[in-house]
């Protein structure tokens, strides 16, 4: 076992995620947006001077970006795991050149229709602990022994 590597066995009720610390630098925005397609002109996800106009403090990181990167919390916790689900609610708009901890706690562990699934409350909170993107996720986790894999 990599020391990566969880197994449905490992994982206890209560047990943390994380942190992991992130700063969301206009150049990454910049880079999402590229790739999401919707890079032709400034918007209030890449123009501070659009943001203000639009009524908003700065230039904020799109939505779709923080659920991608509310799932390294996942994805770092453990590499032989799947995420099954995340469904986050945004509570607070996330700025660029901030720094945000990403975490979770295992909420519930049970093994559903025969796969090993784990359930997750997860958060991305600044450093005055505000959470601005809260949710829950579902995992699904490898069984020692078992040749099925994730």
């Amino acid at each position: 076992m990599s020391e990566n590597e969880l197994y449905f066995e490992d994982v206890e009720l209560g047990d943390d995620l994380g942190p992991v610390k992130r700063v969301i630098t206009l150049e990454q925005v910049q880079g999402f947006v590229k790739l999401w397609g919707d890079e032709e002109k400034p918007s209030r996800f890449t123009s501070q001077q659009v943001a203000i106009d639009e009524g908003l403090p700065g230039a904020i990181v799109p939505g779709a970006m923080n659920i991608g990167i509310l799932a390294q919390v996942i994805t770092g916790w453990c590499a032989n795991v799947v995420l099954r689900t995340l469904d986050l609610v945004f509570r607070q708009m996330v700025r660029h050149d901030v720094t945000y901890y990403l975490k979770g706690i295992v909420t519930d562990k049970e093994i559903l229709e025969g796969i090993p699934t784990v359930e997750c409350d997860v958060w991305m909170e600044d450093l005055d602990g505000t959470r601005l993107v809260i949710g829950k996720a579902t995992v699904i986790f490898p069984m020692r022994g078992s040749t099925n894999v994730p």
